[in-house]
């Protein structure tokens, strides 16, 4: 399936696209992560660190576990914080 993957924030800036349209077969959030980071250095070094990263399935947060189901957007960002 094609899917939409957006990037925001330092990992934008470490794979170096704000978004792609990629095609995978991965059933999870997780196992989409290890398609993307077995790619190149840049997406392995941008997903090194899973504990600091979120993911949004078609705008609604997820875990790593989560089922891609239908979603067609993916968007991986860093936690955000306020004050």
């Amino acid at each position: 399936m094609t899917r939409d993957i957006l990037y925001f924030a330092w990992l934008r800036e470490r794979i170096g696209l704000p978004r792609e349209r990629v095609e995978t077969d991965a059933a999870t959030v997780a196992e989409l992560v290890a398609e993307l980071k077995s790619r190149e250095p840049r997406y392995a070094a941008a997903f090194a660190d899973m504990a600091a990263i979120r993911v949004a399935l078609d705008q609604e947060l997820a875990e790593l576990d989560a089922p891609l189901g239908q979603a067609r957007e993916i968007a991986f960002f860093p936690p955000m914080t306020g004050g």
